[in-house]
């Protein structure tokens, strides 16, 4: 069933377009503006270019989506198969199925959303040209990795986007950026370069680099001990890219250092380009050696769950000085942990989980950068002690729809039912309880177990922060008994001097969402909503993808 029928031919040019105009927009954007759409300010000119582009692109993948035959998910469509290099047999081979194409539309609804946000509130940095086209260039890497068929291709992209999400930590981060920028570019580095080692041992094993006929073939055509290899090396470049733990400790730098925008793009889109490998890769292509590997893999989940989230705690906790943003960037580690689970139980369940995890971890932690980036623009700190002691009411008493915002996204990011954060979590737990055949039963509740006591912490550290960025903590002098506060306050006007400062800024009102961030803000509310209570949208694209990307290419 389509919603609208669109002939094959345009399906693939939609397909073709949305990969590369992103990049036909970048090099435009380096261009001097023709006199007419300069405007009053040169600089808004080329933002407003950026705002275009990507909502060309997210238009064209809308109808794309539209276009796409629901009652045939796990058939790749809108397909292109071009010879590119023929004596290394690769090809320009392009597709869509229900796993990649939610992830196709996650990251032209958020690159769009933050190039409009950028419009109006462009980070402190160089040339307003170069972050246009950065982040462009970045846009049409990731969405060529979620849409191309071929091993060397999907390397390519995977790599484009290293180079432009480097510049915008470096060039227009916060304190420490160049440090965190490499950081970022070398764990990400040497984890490709053995990812490379791993492509090419199955693309000389088996004779082809297309993913599609790999994934048909099942592994049949490579040995146990092939598949075991190239596991282990193309399961660790994903595995910086997700971040798994222990290969995590380049993102809460990199996202502290960030700007608001350079944080959602990571933590939406770019962490989801290394859980898509192991489901499109791994799973189908090398399915003994995601076996042999999947009890550690799962073991190292659990880990990252509890791991992320007692970090969190340690930085929620009152004069521990932690940083929001760096806060969030450990809970990505988290929820992380929870998509790698569901794809460690190799059962439909889990992968389904893992999959609808990933878009709603992209939806609510998106929104969740964005909040932050506009709390410590109001503040000019994301310090968790000054927001919530030297600010009395905080965020409920000072921007009550801001506040509000921030505690809706902190109980959809703890996974509350109803909201998307519950059922990728809910059907990962199930898939780890009963996972697939030949794997320990025993071990994957024993992680089922410790995955659940995850939920609780995520809960803790998220009520934690509701509690204090939003309601603030009271000043020590207001912890006297109601008879200690009788006498003050029939003693009229409470003194204007130091003593009485605190109280005077508890009614200091700050500037509320403005329209542009409710215009980059509402659709992933929306969606979380949407998700949330309507799961069987994105469930109903995935699940036969992924049950016929377990049986080996068989519906």
């Amino acid at each position: 069933m389509t919603v609208i029928d669109i002939s094959a031919s345009v399906m693939q040019f939609l397909l073709a377009f949305v990969v590369v105009a992103p990049l036909l927009g970048a090099v435009a954007a380096l261009l001097p503006a023709p006199p007419g759409l300069k405007g009053k300010n040169p600089d808004q000119a080329v933002l407003r270019h950026g705002v275009t582009v990507t909502g060309a692109v997210l238009i064209a993948t809308i109808v794309l989506a539209v276009g796409f035959d629901h009652d045939q998910p796990a058939t790749m469509q809108a397909t292109t198969d071009i010879s590119w290099i023929p004596a290394l047999d690769v090809r320009i081979h392009l597709g869509i199925d229900g796993i990649s194409l939610p992830l196709l539309l996650l990251t032209a609804l958020l690159t769009f959303l933050c190039a409009l946000y950028s419009y109006f509130k462009l980070p402190a940095g160089p040339s307003p040209k170069a972050f246009v086209a950065l982040v462009l260039v970045l846009e049409s890497g990731t969405l060529a990795t979620f849409a191309v068929l071929d091993l060397l291709l999907f390397f390519l992209a995977f790599e484009m986007v290293l180079i432009p999400m480097y510049f915008l930590i470096a060039r227009w981060g916060g304190g420490q950026r160049q440090a965190a920028a490499w950081k970022f570019i070398l764990y990400t580095l040497l984890g490709s370069v053995v990812m490379l080692l791993g492509i090419l041992l199955i693309g000389l094993k088996s004779g082809t680099f297309d993913m599609v006929a790999l994934a048909t073939d099942n592994g049949r055509g490579l040995t146990t001990s092939v598949q075991v290899i190239a596991v282990l090396a193309i399961g660790l470049g994903l595995a910086v890219k997700t971040p798994m733990w222990p290969l995590h400790s380049w993102l809460p730098d990199a996202h502290t250092a960030a700007p608001t925008v350079g944080s959602v793009l990571l933590a939406g889109v770019l962490l989801k380009m290394g859980t898509y490998g192991f489901v499109r890769i791994l799973l189908p292509i090398a399915p003994d050696g995601m076996r042999t590997f999947a009890p550690y893999l799962a073991a190292f989940a659990v880990v990252g769950i509890v791991y992320g989230s007692l970090a969190c705690l340690a930085l929620a906790r009152t004069g521990a000085k932690g940083d929001l943003k760096r806060l969030i960037a450990y809970s990505s580690v988290g929820h992380m942990g929870f998509v790698l689970l569901g794809i460690a139980t190799m059962t439909p369940t889990g992968v389904n989980g893992a999959l609808f995890a990933n878009i709603a971890h992209g939806l609510i932690t998106g929104l969740l950068f964005f909040l932050v980036g506009a709390i410590k623009d109001r503040y000019g700190t994301a310090d968790l002690d000054t927001l919530a002691g030297a600010t009395g009411a905080a965020l409920y008493g000072r921007a009550p729809r801001l506040g509000a915002l921030l505690a809706f996204a902190a109980i959809a990011s703890l996974g509350l039912p109803g909201l998307a954060g519950f059922w990728g979590e809910m059907l990962t737990l199930f898939g780890a309880y009963s996972p697939a055949e030949g794997l320990s039963r025993p071990a994957f509740r024993t992680f089922m177990a410790i995955g659940a006591f995850g939920t609780l912490l995520t809960a803790a550290y998220m009520l934690i922060v509701v509690r204090r960025v939003c309601m603030g903590e009271h000043p020590p002098h207001s912890r006297l008994s109601p008879d200690d506060r009788a006498p003050q306050a029939a003693d009229g006007p409470q003194p204007t001097g130091a003593a009485g400062a605190r109280p005077a800024a508890t009614t200091q009102r700050l500037a509320d969402i403005q329209t542009y961030e409710a215009a980059a803000w509402t659709p992933l509310a929306a969606l979380t909503v949407l998700a949330g209570l309507w799961p069987a949208v994105l469930l109903g694209l995935t699940d036969p993808a992924v049950q016929k990307l377990l049986a080996g290419g068989k519906s």
